[in-house]
């Protein structure tokens, strides 16, 4: 599944890397801990995470992530941003909790 199928399937709001919406998702990952992210979150996953500083994006792009989902109406900072366009992924906000959005995700095949 594309990240712009799920944007538009589960209403998600892109706030930067727009241009990565068509990045296959291979799986998801929830975490916090950015070394624990490095060391196990399958590439090509959906992120959701409450971390909202540029080292995610950095993480991301090193785990070649699909998209990076801030969880709990975590908002971005400028330079988080800018990494996401930088890197062309895919830096999504959604205004309710992790487990909520992995069950969404989970029903929807991912």
């Amino acid at each position: 599944m594309k990240v712009k199928e799920l944007i538009k399937q589960l209403g998600l709001q892109v706030v930067a890397g727009a241009t990565g919406v068509d990045r296959s998702v291979s799986g998801g990952y929830c975490g916090d801990l950015l070394s624990d992210v490095m060391g196990n979150a399958p590439i090509g996953s959906i992120w959701l995470t409450v971390q909202g500083h540029q080292n995610v994006m950095n993480v991301a792009q090193m785990r070649e992530m699909a998209a990076v989902v801030l969880t709990n109406g975590i908002v971005p900072d400028d330079e988080t941003r800018q990494r996401a366009e930088d890197f062309k992924i895919p830096l999504i906000i959604w205004h309710q909790t992790s487990y909520d959005l992995a069950v969404k995700l989970s029903k929807a095949g991912i």
